[in-house]
């Protein structure tokens, strides 16, 4: 069973220069990716833009016993559009991926309709028997506003896709001096 380790950090939505940073560092990916939740829990599908071709990805998400299985498998296009026209919630967010030894870190930018960031989150993917994160990267730490719990269904992008939530969750965390 593939299992999903990650933990999820939230970042200071405002940091502009962060994701500018991002965009130069060596080794780092950038993709902009398009997301929907279709009718049924647990079912998405991404379109993800970069390095000149875009792929489309079927998703299914389900927590289990306290760990999340993800199951992720090739789309075409024309599917990918035949399945956008069921979409329930939608995002648009850019992305940047690298990998640094064991782990996987995605740093998300959530993206209202024109282009500005609304919510900033960064994700590291774990070894499925890990279960304290390693520390933020220090170009990370600088941004942090709050580690968020693990398993927390506030920080999932389903519900970031709010943006009435997300804005609401970031005045909460900033009222609460990073307790959320």
């Amino acid at each position: 069973m593939p299992i999903e380790n990650e933990r999820k950090f939230v970042l200071n939505e405002r940091a502009t220069e962060l994701e500018a940073e991002l965009g130069r560092r060596p080794g780092v990916a950038r993709h902009l990716l398009r997301q929907a939740y279709l009718d049924a829990p647990g079912l998405r599908i991404r379109s993800l833009e970069g390095d000149g071709r875009t792929n489309h990805v079927f998703t299914y998400k389900r927590t289990i016993e306290g760990q999340v299985v993800e199951i992720e498998t090739g789309l075409s296009a024309v599917d990918f559009a035949r399945l956008w026209t069921q979409r329930k919630e939608t995002l648009v967010k850019v992305r940047y991926s690298w990998t640094d030894g064991r782990y996987h870190w995605d740093v998300d930018f959530f993206k209202r309709d024109d282009g500005s960031t609304y919510f900033a989150m960064a994700e590291v993917e774990m070894p499925e028997e890990q279960t304290e994160p390693p520390p933020l990267p220090d170009f990370l730490a600088r941004h942090l506003l709050l580690i968020a719990p693990a398993l927390d269904p506030r920080f999932t992008s389903k519900r970031i896709a709010d943006q009435a939530h997300a804005t609401k969750l970031l005045a909460d965390i900033r009222a609460n001096g990073g307790v959320a």
